[in-house]
């Protein structure tokens, strides 16, 4: 109807017929409220030509129309421009100004309007205050806004109602601060005003966004004696409370009860549900919820149909997840760009790019636009699997389109190089991404660190660790179990000591290398890092337990396994991996097995690692029988083999001397589709040089090479050490000379070869090389 009054009002002064005042001021009120500011301006306008004068109302309502629209400066010009006319300018006008002010972040400014409106002759009201309150509220300035109330008591004139205190009540609960909304209420009800409807639902919302819902339900058996009933703000924010304490059973109830007292669940309130559901993992009752909320005839909207599917995807059920989206777009819904993007993420998080490319694809056949997290995503997933000139192309693309490359981009790409093994080029992304002015955040520091500390190049990543903690940024979990991980891994206990030490210090990590561990403390240290959240503590407390075991400190990483489960610890697949691992390579065998028979005991299913570790430690301590026994039963486990269970029994039997069998396995490895690699082929050769079967060996060398593996120092060295043995050095000399052509010795010359076993001294007087 708008539409046609605006037509009438054309047509009247196409015909000269005379436009009222009052008319004309219906037509801009309803255009303001309409949020059409440039129509209303265009009006007024055609009033002034018409020479209708603006009244008070006109002038309150044209500074409202400007404010709305963010032009302060504009509104208080037009007011002016009134004054100076001789148009009288009410209150109401003024409180336009003050309101827009208040909207941009001026409250001062509002608050000189508010002193200048007695020289004009106008009397400030509550609505007057409250406006200045609301600013200062929200822009965090809650002693000034306290001081404004305190003013409008003291006032005769202004007699303080429950708006002016539920905004700073308000303003308190948004910042969490809600020993002061509570205080402000005792206030509110001594001077003699009720707690209304408004306050509850502001001190519930504070409650909910903090987790604390033993004090919301205090609060909702409050209203019931009191008599307030909820509204649907308030079941909304209950819901939400609920499902952020993953209290899906009291959040579905609050749900149901809403629907019960009249309240239709909106699509807000069931996006709500299902994001609590697959946040908890509880994808299954998701599903439900979503046909419940067909049943009831609220419509699903992008980010309904976005959630439930980065549910599937997130809890690994990748064809239902895919199932979901064509039956998604076959109810219609689902070609917009963010449930688009969450399936094309789901994809590339499980490398699945060629359908995500084919997906991407069809977004132009859907004519809807890619966003720019759109190419991220695809960036981010080529990054993931190393292919960087096809996430080059799309970043082309991408910029040809005008999107401009943001820091999670070049996150992604920091990634992708060391994925690729092209770690030379990180700095050179590095650079690139501060030339354009962006800061390395915290997760491209994290990249950065997990990425050297996968190269084992612990000083860069170390001074790495240091130059964000001097820029401010905070190491998360992330970034704090990368280093430690590669400190263990480095086998340099009294370096990693000593950096363990100052990480300390700086209470990111627990001590776990100091002669005692102090529990109370480390687990102080790892509740602060962990931050409330109980899997994050199990990771770090599982990173403890395995640093404990590769410094062979195996008693004292039994030790505090045992006082973690008194604690209320729930130990995974990792924690008893590490143990078992830890007991079988320092020889407490039958320990080890009495970890795999509790980590039975309670549902946990150990995997081949597991096994492998048992398989290690039976043969290191001779019992290769019993490792061959274990083999065997694999299968009936429902476990494949692999390389390294294969490599472990092969040594096994080679240093008890039967290479018989240990050829068997090799071959049996082969059948099974499992290729010997160069760990294989070197057990056998050693099994071989130790027994002085030195032509065999050089034979197995040979059909090394022929199978495209490539032989290292180790199998180098473990020959050279057996032909020392017979006293052969023409076949060292030549097994030199390949090392040197595969560039596997020192460019000094000196004859030592890195990493090897101790250099053995050569007797034979006619060696030219003095140590081989």
């Amino acid at each position: 109807q708008l539409t046609d009054a605006l037509h009438v009002f054309d047509e009247m002064g196409k015909f000269g017929c005379r436009r009222t005042l009052r008319s004309c001021n219906r037509l801009l009120n309803q255009l303001v409220q309409a949020g059409d500011v440039g129509t209303a301006v265009a009006v007024f306008e055609q009033m002034r030509c018409d020479g209708t004068l603006p009244d008070e109302f006109t002038v309150a309502i044209m500074a409202k129309a400007y404010c709305r629209d963010g032009r302060v400066t504009q509104a208080v010009d037009f007011v002016q421009d009134m004054e100076r006319m001789g148009v009288e300018v009410n209150l109401v006008a003024y409180h336009a100004v003050m309101d827009g002010y208040c909207g941009v972040g001026q409250t001062e400014a509002a608050r000189r309007v508010l002193l200048s409106l007695e020289s004009k002759g106008l009397s400030p009201n509550v609505v007057t205050y409250t406006l200045l309150v609301k600013g200062y509220c929200k822009e965090g300035r809650m002693e000034e806004a306290e001081r404004v109330v305190r003013e409008m008591t003291e006032n005769e004139k202004i007699v303080v109602d429950e708006v002016a205190y539920g905004a700073v009540i308000n303003g308190y609960c948004q910042r969490g601060r809600m020993e002061d909304a509570n205080r402000v209420r005792a206030e509110m009800i001594d001077v003699g005003l009720q707690v209304n409807l408004f306050v509850y639902n502001t001190l519930i919302n504070g409650y909910c966004k903090l987790g604390r819902m033993v004090e919301v339900e205090e609060l909702l058996q409050e209203m019931e004696d009191r008599g307030v009933r909820l509204d649907k703000y308030s079941y909304n924010t209950l819901v939400d409370g609920y499902c952020r304490n993953g209290s899906m059973n009291k959040a579905f109830g609050t749900c149901d009860m809403m629907v019960r007292n009249g309240f239709a669940g909106t699509t807000l309130t069931y996006n709500t549900l299902l994001n609590g559901f697959c946040s908890c993992g509880a994808i299954d009752d998701a599903l439900k919820l979503w046909f419940l909320m067909l049943k009831r005839g609220v419509a699903p909207n992008e980010i309904s149909c976005s959630t439930l599917l980065d549910g599937f995807f997130k809890a690994g059920k990748t064809e239902k997840a895919l199932n979901l989206w064509k039956e998604t777009l076959a109810r219609g819904l689902g070609r917009n760009v963010v449930t688009i993007n969450t399936v094309i993420n789901g994809l590339c998080k499980i490398r699945r790019m060629v359908e995500a490319e084919e997906l991407f694809g069809r977004m132009k056949e859907w004519r809807c636009p890619a966003d720019s997290l759109t190419y991220r995503t695809l960036i981010d997933g080529y990054c993931k699997i190393g292919d960087l000139d096809r996430a080059t192309q799309i970043r082309v693309d991408m910029e040809h389109l005008g999107f401009v490359p943001s820091v999670e981009m070049f996150n992604s790409f920091i990634t992708g190089f060391f994925v690729a093994r092209q770690s030379g080029k990180v700095n050179d992304i590095v650079v690139e991404m501060t030339a354009k002015g962006l800061s390395p955040n915290t997760v491209t520091y994290g990249a950065l660190i997990a990425g050297w500390c996968n190269e084992g190049n612990l000083h860069d990543a170390y001074n790495l660790y240091f130059e964000m903690v001097e820029k401010g940024l905070a190491p998360n979990l992330f970034i704090c179990s990368a280093l430690v991980s590669c400190f263990y891994r480095q086998g340099k206990v009294d370096e990693a000591n000593l950096v363990l030490q100052k990480l300390v210090g700086t209470n990111m990590i627990p001590d776990c290398s100091a002669s005692t561990l102090d529990i109370g403390k480390v687990a102080h240290v790892i509740e602060s890092l962990a931050g409330g959240n109980h899997q994050s503590a199990k990771i770090m407390w599982n990173i403890v337990i395995f640093g404990l075991c590769k410094l062979g400190r195996v008693s004292d990483a039994r030790n505090l396994f045992e006082d973690l489960k008194v604690k209320g610890f729930v130990p995974d697949n990792y924690t008893y991996s590490s143990l078992i691992h830890g007991c079988s390579a320092s020889g407490f065998v039958d320990v080890a097995f009495g970890l795999r028979d509790a980590m039975l005991g309670v549902g946990l299913t150990p995997n081949i690692v597991t096994y492998n570790s048992l398989i290690y430690g039976l043969c290191k301590s001779g019992n290769v029988q019993r490792a061959v026994s274990l083999f065997s039963k694999l299968q009936s486990k429902g476990m494949s083999p692999n390389a390294i269970t294969y490599n472990t029994l092969i040594d096994g039997h080679c240093k008890d001397g039967n290479t018989t069998e240990a050829f068997k396995l090799k071959q049996k490895m082969i059948e099974q589709g499992i290729q010997p690699n160069v760990f294989t082929y070197s057990i056998l050769i050693h099994g071989l040089c130790t027994q002085g079967y030195m032509e065999e060996a050089i034979k197995l060398l040979d059909q090394m090479i022929e199978n495209n593996v490539d032989p290292n120092y180790v199998t180098y060295w473990t020959l050279i050490q057996g032909y020392v043995r017979c006293g052969n050095m023409k076949e060292i000399s030549k097994l030199y000379n390949e090392m040197h052509i595969r560039g596997l010795l020192p460019a000094n010359g000196t004859g030592h070869v890195k990493h090897a076993d101790p250099v053995v001294i050569c007797k034979q007087p006619e060696c030219k090389y003095g140590q081989c």
